[in-house]
């Protein structure tokens, strides 16, 4: 199966390609795609226009290539959203037809890191309460979450009962969070949280640092959240200025 005649560069092409064999049927998710040498004769181009092709659908996280091993094709998220919508964990899942549910691994107060101190200011916090969750959709664990709060937002003792810390701080002590500040980094092996999450050691996680503040701009919520990347996808809307 040779590419047509296109104006376009060849590796263009070899990505479009695979996108319609994936989107088709002919590759499905977690299967792994022929060789390198095999791939390369049956579209009919360089092994070096075929590598740049599947660096760029691992970008896009189509792909995963696992060294010495293969390429392996990614399961589509289950929630896709711009990233400028802040929607609590439940909701994403809710969102994507799944059932959420929580795993809860442990929850105790803590005194904050100075760190953790600046985050939280002005408001002089000194005592944190620290939960450690497993989100799941339809049983299966899609998110692992670290959330702090200060001292008497949330009843630490009841906070089983609720699968969203956003609903229970609201209906515990009248806080709602209005926004927050996002950082994203991608998180390499973390021999817990993959295990954890069932995730192979080749692949990264998607880590969402939040700040989440009420209309007043009061700090009320610091949540480190590790997302299975294909299980969510995030997007920025940018506009030119």
């Amino acid at each position: 199966m040779s590419l047509k005649y296109d104006s376009r560069h060849l590796y263009l092409q070899v990505i479009d390609q695979i996108k319609h064999d994936i989107e088709n049927g002919k590759y499905h998710a977690k299967q792994k795609l022929p060789s390198e040498f095999e791939l390369a004769n049956d579209l009919g181009v360089s092994r070096a226009t075929l590598r740049e092709a599947l660096r760029i659908l691992e970008e896009e996280t189509i792909l995963t290539r696992r060294h010495g091993v293969g390429t392996f094709v990614n399961p589509k998220p289950i929630f896709s959203s711009g990233i400028e919508q802040l929607y609590s964990v439940t909701h994403m899942i809710e969102q994507s037809g799944k059932v959420p549910g929580s795993q809860f691994l442990s929850t105790e107060f803590q005194e904050p890191t100075r760190e953790e101190q600046l985050k939280f200011s002005p408001k002089d916090i000194q005592t944190l309460a620290k939960v450690e969750r497993v989100r799941t959709a339809d049983d299966q664990p899609v998110v692992f979450c670290i959330d702090k709060l200060p001292e008497g937002l949330i009843p630490l003792d009841h906070v089983n009962e609720s699968d969203s810390i956003f609903k229970l701080m609201e209906a515990y002590s009248g806080k709602h969070v209005a926004y927050a500040v996002t950082y994203i980094e991608p998180v390499s092996y973390h021999e817990r949280i993959h295990d954890i999450l069932r995730c192979h050691p080749d692949q990264s996680l998607l880590l969402l640092k939040q700040m989440h503040y009420t209309a007043n701009d009061e700090p009320v919520l610091y949540s480190a959240n590790f997302f299975q990347p294909d299980m969510f996808s995030f997007h920025v809307v940018r506009k030119r200025m």
